[in-house]
């Protein structure tokens, strides 16, 4: 979807699966906090946990910077999570988790709902349905784009 809707197109072909898009904290009675700190990311605390997240949470726009991207993610979004968020591998660590350890990988629980990712159009209904069957009827949360032209 990044890929379809950037001005910037994707450098490499997609990958055939859903990647996580950010995590971010949230405020219930206001916007999502951002850029509560500028502390940056410690490329060496996270070097254990690399090959994970470029492929749970690439940097689709520039396979080349994951680093960078990750880093303004930290930024924008992690750094306004402590607590309980407490630094940059905390957080991404976090993101890993939910992904693999908390069954939150959205191709895994779409896939044995025989939901793909082959450029068909699904009613939203039956994504939602997938979803809430694998999260204990947890509600997602959606972020419909329209594409012109597409």
């Amino acid at each position: 979807a990044v890929c379809r809707s950037n001005p910037t197109p994707c450098k490499d072909p997609t990958d055939k699966l859903f990647t996580v898009h950010g995590l971010w904290p949230s405020n219930l009675n206001g916007p999502h906090p951002e850029n509560c700190t500028n502390a940056t990311v410690n490329a060496h605390r996270i070097k254990n946990i690399q090959a994970q997240l470029k492929i749970i949470w690439p940097n689709v726009l520039d396979r080349t910077n994951h680093v960078g991207f990750w880093n303004k993610q930290w930024i924008k979004h992690g750094s306004c999570g402590n607590p309980p968020i407490m630094n940059d591998t905390h957080y991404f660590q976090t993101v890993i988790n939910m992904y693999i350890t908390q069954k939150q990988n959205v191709s895994e629980i779409l896939s044995r709902a025989k939901i793909e990712p082959l450029g068909i159009q699904r009613p939203l209904v039956h994504i939602d349905k997938a979803i809430r069957n694998s999260i204990n009827n947890k509600k997602p949360k959606f972020k419909c784009k329209k594409n012109a032209g597409v």
